[in-house]
């Protein structure tokens, strides 16, 4: 985006930032320089050190030091990750620090990402252009070994959990974020059955320096997967169609066994589903419409 096309209302946009993060002193450094470097700046930056056992401490207090909007929350280590639910303890505990009361929108942002200067202006000149877009944020890329850009794929109405950002009439409606797995997606759908868009903005690229799963592995993470859509309350055939579609992707065949795992499992094992029956009914259509090739949120 041409610079001079900003210089109106997204650099007077009020907004904050919640990271949740642990065990991040191998990139939090960098992703802090890049939210320094912004041309329209966060009016307080919340870093929620998560039961760090690593110098992500230190990072987070040497920079609160130094910028005034930058705020350290810090709190004791767990002993385990706490898949989903974790960050979202993280971030509400990010949002009972918040201080600052007169903002626009609302950031939930991870603490291994890199990203333009000009990104949050950019993403708030999104928001300006359309008044019922309520979610939206960047599209995550990982560099190859060749210098080329891969794109973490998923459909236009989703924004990736790293990088979110809500507009505050939105972020009101939908009532905060779900403390389970399927968070990520829980808000949106809530959000576009409330009558608000959500979407990815295609042309901003942040670089994930880790690679989302990384941490639990392939089979873990396909397992989280699969229970995070059963909390979501996926409808059966939608996820049935959905892993016989992963049987042809990598890592083949473990992928979606993982996914129907996670799903049946949650069945069997009764963990309780997201409470807002409304939102799954919700969900529910739209999944049937896709799959009998209806205008969807899939579009």
């Amino acid at each position: 985006m041409n610079p001079t096309s900003l210089m109106t209302e997204p650099l007077s946009t009020r907004y904050v930032v919640i990271t949740p993060v642990r065990d991040e002193e191998e990139h939090l450094t960098a992703t802090i320089e890049s939210m320094v470097r912004q041309i329209v700046l966060p009016k307080q930056w919340i870093i929620v050190n998560d039961g760090s056992k690593d110098g992500t401490r230190a990072i987070i207090d040497s920079y609160a030091a130094r910028y005034s909007w930058i705020t350290a929350v810090h709190r004791p280590d767990r002993g385990f990750r706490k898949s989903g639910g974790g960050v979202v303890e993280a971030f509400n505990a990010g949002l009972a620090a918040l201080t600052v009361r007169e903002w626009d929108f609302i950031a939930k942002f991870d603490g291994d990402l890199t990203f333009g200067t000009e990104y949050f202006a950019s993403c708030f000149a999104e928001f300006a252009a359309d008044p019922c877009l309520g979610v939206g944020g960047g599209v995550i890329c990982y560099f190859d070994s060749d210098g080329s850009k891969t794109f973490e794929e998923a459909p236009s109405f989703h924004v990736r959990g790293a990088t979110k950002i809500y507009r505050r009439e939105c972020w009101e409606g939908i009532g905060g974020l779900l403390p389970a797995p399927g968070w990520d997606t829980f808000d949106e759908i809530k959000a576009n059955s409330l009558g608000w868009k959500t979407r990815s903005f295609p042309h901003l690229h942040l670089l994930h320096h880790r690679e989302t799963g990384a941490a639990d592995g392939n089979w873990r993470t396909s397992v989280k997967y699969g229970r995070a859509n059963y909390i979501c309350g996926y409808h059966p055939l939608f996820m049935l169609c959905k892993c016989l579609r992963r049987i042809a992707q990598k890592p083949y065949f473990t992928g979606a066994a993982g996914l129907i795992y996670g799903f049946v499992t949650g069945y069997l094992q009764r963990i309780p589903q997201a409470g807002d029956r409304a939102t799954i009914a919700y969900l529910r259509r739209e999944q049937v419409n896709r799959l009998w090739g209806r205008e969807t949120i899939w579009r």
